[in-house]
């Protein structure tokens, strides 16, 4: 509440306006009310000193407005005038219709060979080949369309990017406010780009002499969805005759575009400040032109809805206030630091990360769903989102004292737990198998990997001890019980005894989480024994929790389950694997995983040591993906070794590098998994973990950290 001591005054604690200080200062901390001598941290400073200024466009890095359902991706002009970014949403699902031949069929998963007996896994069907590629194609994430800037000469051409001079935009992270500015054949523009934090909406606000002259418009491009699994700029605008764009006029003020892609329907919604006239498209094309009719500045409100409700949308002033609070809200809430103390020069360098990643979490990835790896800034895998990679894209939220904002993705294992039973009981196991890769439904892609991945399954029992830890209340536990009962009964028996050697055992066909090992011949893989020994202890927690008795088969396996595999000192991908440190030292080094990520459940810490030194001197960090140095960060923070943990966070990699906007490498671009491994690596370190002593004890010594507000990790 005071947190500065000097504030009683300059000779310690005496008498100010003579009050006796010391008696105060003694009734203050009876009371509870003095929280801390340390210096609360500046949010608003250390937000604004890594504000984002750019002076041309990079065609890969768009910079974004967006309130984490939904997001405007745009070039140097503030729109999406010269490249074509994306608009995209969370809501925005879209199937292509069937062919005659898929519609007649009904996949039903390929018969494989499973601990003696045939198991339905959903491969790609060669006797279905038309189902099994529609499913792997559908649903997909579609572009919401295009909004840019038709700019003139004077001589009556439009302008191209190379004719603007004096380019500059400003990102400013406390408002979620984007200014543009340049000139066109020296008269000045400035574009203000703003998105509404709760509808799906932006605010454009442009101020330029060329209004006056007819020579500053807007126009909007409709594409088709495309058919790639990876797309940076989504959409197929040549095949016009597959989609409708019909517009319907509100009144002087404001107009509608109702959009209809095979089954998929939603609007777009415009309103504006001054007349302005619409030219409808020609033939052929979906490419609207919006003549204003402007003294020098003019707006533009354009609102985007999956159904056709009369949404009113704010002016631009209203809409900009708007913001401007939500993103301040945003900043003030939760967890804070302040690394501007270090004496390492690289303080700044990890705090812009750490503050980008903030910023561009919260606008691509706080939704109706879990977000896509490149979250609302293009597609990759259809659009769709990867269970095993939930964890990424989530943790840090609890941990940074953000619940709320993980509240509606994580509530994704409610949603899909009786299609999971469903899956699990199809394979002819007990409780709930999640999916590995699905969109707005669950559905799987048939694919190899997709069908033998397992170590997403353990992760909603971490969510759940994760929200019971900063919730330990009655609502909680019946929030979650079923999903963690569930999630147990199939990790308990998708196990097999072997009688031989008298344990349980992770059996193949079985994917790790490196993807790069034979399926078919891959055993007990360290880190998914380690993470199943974590969930199914955890889920026994949970049912003493809840009055009920320790589960049998649960505890049988738990007794038996195959311990970690060791060679030669060190830790091993899998039991039995060959040549694992130059034939399968790239990829993801799960290994580290087991005691960083995941708190050490039968782990020994001295074999953990070597094999950390191990991978950090054998394996191939330019083949791995981004959130690997930050899972390694939190391995050797909790061996005691916080040096490697920031060298890690700040390694030279190709594959973990942050752009002028923050966005990550590290997999297909952007990678987000790379923001959200940082935000919980950091948050790790700053806050602490179970058994870890100290303040900020994943930092070493001459870095100056300041904190507030982080949660100690399990």
């Amino acid at each position: 509440m005071f947190p500065y001591l000097s504030a009683f005054g300059t000779g310690g604690c005496g008498n100010f306006f003579g009050v006796d200080m010391k008696k105060l200062f003694y009734y203050m901390m009876v009371a509870g009310l003095l929280y801390s001598c340390r210096p609360v941290i500046d949010r608003e400073s250390v937000v604004a000193r890594h504000r984002i200024v750019t002076t041309e466009t990079d065609p890969h890095s768009p910079a974004q407005v967006g309130n984490g359902r939904f997001a405007f991706c745009m070039d140097i002009t503030g729109l999406q005038t010269f490249v074509p970014f994306n608009t995209l949403s969370q809501w925005g699902w879209h199937s292509f219709p069937q062919d005659e031949k898929a519609r007649t069929q009904e996949y039903r998963g390929v018969g494989v060979a499973v601990g003696g007996r045939e198991v339905p896994l959903e491969f790609p069907d060669d006797e279905q080949p038309e189902i099994s590629a529609w499913l792997s194609g559908n649903p997909h994430r579609f572009n919401l369309g295009r909004l840019g800037l038709r700019l003139l000469k004077a001589d009556g051409r439009e302008a191209v990017e190379s004719d603007l001079k004096d380019t500059r935009q400003e990102v400013d992270l406390w408002t979620g406010v984007v200014t543009s500015r340049f000139t066109l054949e020296g008269v000045p523009v400035t574009v203000e780009t703003v998105c509404d934090p709760e509808l799906d909406a932006i605010g454009v606000e442009v101020r330029s002499l060329l209004l006056e002259k007819g020579r500053l418009q807007f126009f909007m491009d409709f594409p088709y969805p495309d058919r790639k699994d990876i797309s940076e700029y989504a959409g197929d605008y040549t095949c016009p005759g597959r989609h409708i764009s019909r517009l319907e006029s509100d009144g002087a003020m404001s107009a509608c575009i109702r959009r209809q892609i095979d089954d998929t329907r939603y609007d777009v919604r415009l309103q504006w400040s001054d007349s302005m006239c619409i030219v409808a498209p020609v033939a052929g094309s979906h490419r609207f032109r919006l003549e204003p009719d402007s003294k020098g500045c003019f707006s533009l409100l354009c609102g985007y809805m999956s159904d056709a409700g009369q949404v009113v949308l704010s002016g631009m002033k209203e809409m900009k206030v708007r913001s401007t609070e939500a993103w301040r809200n945003y900043w003030l809430s939760g967890a804070a630091i302040d690394l501007s103390q270090s004496e390492d020069v690289r303080w700044k360098e990890l705090e812009r990360r750490i503050v980008l990643s903030q910023y561009l979490m919260r606008m691509n990835e706080v939704g109706l769903w879990p977000p896509q790896e490149s979250g609302l800034v293009n597609n990759s895998w259809f659009g769709r989102f990867h269970f095993e990679m939930i964890w990424w894209h989530e943790l840090h939220y609890l941990l940074w004292n953000r619940a709320e904002l993980a509240e509606e993705a994580i509530d994704v294992y409610r949603k899909f737990l009786p299609t999971s039973r469903l899956r699990a009981e199809k394979q002819g196991y007990r409780g709930a198998r999640w999916p590995k890769c699905t969109g707005d439904i669950d559905r799987e892609w048939p694919h190899l990997i997709h069908a033998t991945l397992i170590w997403q399954q353990p992760h909603p029992i971490y969510f759940a001890e994760e929200e019971y830890r900063l919730h330990p209340t009655q609502e909680m536990l019946d929030k979650w019980r079923g999903i963690v009962f569930a999630t147990a009964d199939y990790m308990s028996d998708y196990v097999r005894y072997d009688s031989i050697s008298q344990r349980y055992v992770l059996g193949a066909p079985l994917c790790l989480v490196s993807e790069n090992t034979p399926v078919f011949d891959t055993s007990n893989p360290a880190f998914e024994l380690a993470y199943w020994r974590y969930g199914l202890q955890t889920a026994q927690t949970w049912r003493e929790r809840c009055g009920l008795p320790r589960e049998k088969q649960w505890e049988d396996v738990l007794e038996q389950l195959s311990p970690l595999p060791v060679e030669d000192g060190v830790y091993i991908t899998y039991e039995g694997i060959l040549d694992m440190w130059t034939r399968y030292n790239f990829e993801h080094p799960a290994l580290a995983g087991i005691f960083g990520m995941l708190p050490g459940d039968g782990v020994d810490k001295e074999i953990f040591g070597a094999t950390l030194d191990k991978i950090l001197t054998s394996w191939q960090f330019d083949r791995v993906w981004g959130w690997d140095f930050p899972m390694l960060a939190m391995a050797a923070a909790r061996c005691h070794r916080p040096e490697d943990a920031v060298d890690l966070l700040l390694y030279d990699s190709e594959n973990f590098r942050f752009d002028a906007h923050g966005l990550a490498t590290g997999g297909p671009f952007p990678y987000f998994p790379s923001n959200g491994g940082l935000l919980t690596a950091v948050a790790m370190m700053a806050g602490g973990w179970e058994g870890a002593s100290g303040i900020t004890p994943g930092f070493p010594k001459g870095w100056n950290v300041k904190t507030e507000g982080f949660r100690k990790m399990q």
